[in-house]
């Protein structure tokens, strides 16, 4: 199936994300994310941003790498599409009417090196995602945006060019 649209918002009442995933053919899954497993989402996929190809091929050393991650981040939002709202019609929903509390992710690469992600609950069925440069730097904005919501005290931060251990500001020993 192909994907057609996702969204993630902060719901208050369970103090949780809701992941909508719709796909072209007029399914749509929905995922609780809480706080925990955003916290496991995250690096896995800063991992697989940091693993394509443009970027690991190239970044002999850290400064490079985070240089070229934020250039294929920037690309990548760009060819993505944020002004669209959320289509709200009716969809089949094979997952169920209610979200489905995802408790396990998977990753995996196809053969043809594209990433795949897996969003599970702890028993039955979820979702697996392939996700291309655009969809995955997406769904990063995505979940950066719904995490600054919910408050819950932590920021979903991108590999930035400050070499790891300097502080700005702080002076330089020799």
């Amino acid at each position: 199936m192909r994907l057609h649209q996702v969204k993630v918002e902060y719901d208050a009442e369970q103090d949780r994300l809701l992941m909508r995933v719709s796909t072209a053919s007029s399914e749509e899954a929905l995922l609780w994310l809480t706080r925990r497993c955003v916290m496991r989402l995250w690096p896995l996929l800063v991992s697989f941003a940091e693993s394509e190809p443009q970027i690991a091929a190239r970044a002999a050393d850290p400064l490079t790498k985070r240089a070229l991650f934020e250039f294929q981040h920037e690309k990548a939002l760009r060819q993505a599409s944020f002004s669209k709202a959320y289509e709200e019609t009716d969809r089949a929903r094979p997952l169920g009417d209610h979200p489905v509390l995802i408790a396990r992710l998977q990753r995996r690469k196809t053969e043809d090196g594209r990433m795949v992600l897996g969003m599970l609950p702890a028993e039955g069925q979820g979702i697996f995602l392939t996700l291309d440069a655009p969809l995955l730097h997406g769904l990063m904005k995505l979940l950066q945006g719904a995490v600054e919501k919910a408050e819950w005290g932590f920021t979903l931060k991108l590999p930035s060019l400050e070499p790891p251990g300097s502080k700005e500001g702080a002076p330089t020993l020799n």
